[in-house]
């Protein structure tokens, strides 16, 4: 079993699409939708709400992600409809729909609980930019006049390094280049995420936490740029090793 997810959405066709989108990455991942309304138009359904927490929720609780003002409040209401024991294992994420529910999903599929789910999801909503956006040439709108830029991805300065000693003998470095086309996407991410989740090591690529699809989608890796991998702890190793493997096998897609 694992935490089950509920799409709530206006558009009963958005949620479905959303569904499938999220499946690809969580195929073990029980994921319902209420979208629309009874009559198959545009709005929220309590009772279609109502239907997919049953459904979703198999014993290790689900979490429900809404798109806008009034889903968010009529999944609310359904959560207060629910009994006392059935209410205790649904939550309901302040997150952004797509982000959320696909970060969700993959941490599900990992076996996480729910407050770990619910944690990964809203996460999405707070993750910055691209790490991998590149000087070109232009300065950013948002930036201050004197800064320095942010060290590209796969380029020394990435942020978090520092928590790694490279002299500690428990840590463990590799880096290569990316060769599929496609780079780092979603669909290879959501598979390290999910590969990394497994071992008990603390792992890191280009600065950020491994085990998080959504922090490493903000890296852009693509074709050519270098994944850096630094691991620490009892399945380091490990770790590097399986990295070493994916990347060279152009995470299966060549």
């Amino acid at each position: 079993m694992s935490v089950g997810l509920v799409i709530v959405s206006h558009s009963a066709k958005l949620a479905e699409g959303l569904r499938e989108l999220a499946a690809q990455m969580a195929r073990d991942v029980t994921i319902e939708t209420a979208g629309g309304t009874d009559d198959g138009g545009i709005g929220t359904s309590l009772e279609k709400i109502s239907a997919a927490i049953a459904a979703a929720d198999t014993g290790d609780g689900a979490l429900l992600l809404a798109d806008l003002g009034s889903a968010v409040m009529t999944a609310e209401t359904a959560v207060e409809f629910l009994e006392d024991e059935q209410r205790a294992r649904v939550r309901l994420a302040d997150a952004p729909l797509v982000e959320g529910t696909v970060a969700a999903a993959v941490a599900a599929q990992t076996g996480r609980t729910l407050q770990a789910v619910l944690q990964e999801a809203e996460s999405a909503g707070r993750i910055p930019g691209r790490a991998g956006t590149r000087d070109t040439g232009t300065q950013d709108s948002g930036a201050q006049p004197g800064t320095e830029p942010t060290a590209a991805a796969g380029e020394p300065g990435d942020a978090g390094d520092d928590d790694f000693d490279p002299d500690d003998a428990g840590v463990h470095t590799g880096s290569w280049e990316l060769i599929n086309p496609a780079g780092l996407h979603a669909r290879p991410a959501a598979a390290v995420a999910q590969a990394m989740s497994d071992l008990d090591a603390e792992v890191r690529i280009n600065g950020v936490d491994a085990k998080s699809m959504m922090m490493l989608m903000t890296l852009g890796l693509g074709q050519g740029q270098t994944l850096t991998v630094t691991a620490r702890g009892p399945d380091a190793a490990r770790a590097v090793e399986m990295m070493a493997l994916e990347v060279r096998n152009g995470f299966g897609e060549i």
